[in-house]
């Protein structure tokens, strides 16, 4: 996809966020999940690393998954849906130089906003343990490097830092005022502990910047309603695990019955039919077009 193409998509998430608009983004990790996502009604979907490593590899968020398989990901999902794509970049998979390539790509696979962090590597999901972060000026210039390589004004910077777990919220709170620096379009201070501390967060940028909120069921930030978070400060919020919990607690159930029982017979009301998934991914359309090239 070209930026041209990018900008001429008729869902801008620059322009819902310059108007003021809170943008909730549910997780979504291929085309399918993001294609029923957008068929919910919401304005723009969060592409998780770490639902790409728990669904492609079947692994841990622990830095395993490369820029490749997310920008891979990504091209098939801005292929099928025209909602604005967030991406998880992790921390640009490597120094300034990677962080330019893997923005490249991310744009020309149709990226309408990229996250970077400032984690070391190997980088590991937010809400674990044991993260280490590289130093502030590395950072600030892997963010330079990151809005030197966009080519489009409505490709939008996310700067991440996950300072909260290693050093304090007041340190955290000072990378994010560096990174503002920067001239980044957004701001996510990552596993706040308390509604203190999304407060103070917000104090801080809230009017100066749009802030993200990442709510991770079971993880270290309480989790609030988007209405709720919105209230607080926050202009963007998130959800980008609970799909694949959600999955993984279906199939889980699914699977056990099969197992028991032998048929499907029981999940037939919890299921779509074949003419009903069919219904879902658009093939009566896909069939139809088809015939207009016999």
């Amino acid at each position: 996809m070209t930026t041209a193409d990018q900008a001429s998509r008729p869902h801008s998430l620059k322009s819902k966020i310059a108007a003021g608009q809170m943008v909730l983004a549910p997780g979504v990790y291929d085309a399918f999940s993001a294609l029923i996502a957008q068929q919910a009604g919401f304005d723009a979907v969060y592409l998780s690393g770490a639902s790409i490593a728990y669904s492609a590899l079947g692994r841990s968020d622990v830095g395993l998954t490369t820029c490749t398989e997310v920008t891979d990901t990504l091209a098939r999902i801005t292929d099928r849906i025209d909602s604005p794509v967030i991406v998880d970049g992790d921390t640009g998979f490597g120094n300034a130089l990677n962080v330019q390539r893997t923005v490249r790509g991310f744009e020309r696979a149709g990226a309408a906003m990229i996250q970077l962090e400032d984690q070391g590597f190997p980088k590991r999901c937010g809400h674990l343990a044991g993260k280490t972060l590289i130093p502030v000026s590395e950072m600030c210039g892997k963010l330079r490097a990151a809005l030197d390589a966009r080519h489009g004004a409505d490709t939008l910077i996310l700067a991440r830092t996950d300072a909260v777990a290693t050093e304090g919220l007041d340190a955290a709170l000072e990378r994010a005022e560096k990174y503002l620096e920067c001239g980044v379009d957004a701001l996510f201070v990552e596993a706040l502990r308390t509604p203190e501390q999304m407060d103070a967060a917000c104090t801080r940028f809230a009017s100066r910047i749009p802030l993200l909120a990442n709510m991770v069921e079971g993880g270290q930030t309480p989790v609030e309603s988007a209405q709720a978070l919105s209230k607080r400060g926050f202009r963007i919020v998130i959800f980008p695990g609970g799909t694949m919990r959600a999955v993984a607690h279906m199939l889980q159930a699914y699977y056990a019955s099969l197992r028991t029982h032998g048929t499907t017979a029981p999940w037939r009301e919890r299921m779509l039919d074949f003419d009903g998934i069919n219904a879902v991914i658009g093939t009566p359309e896909l069939l139809a077009q088809g015939k207009r090239y016999e």
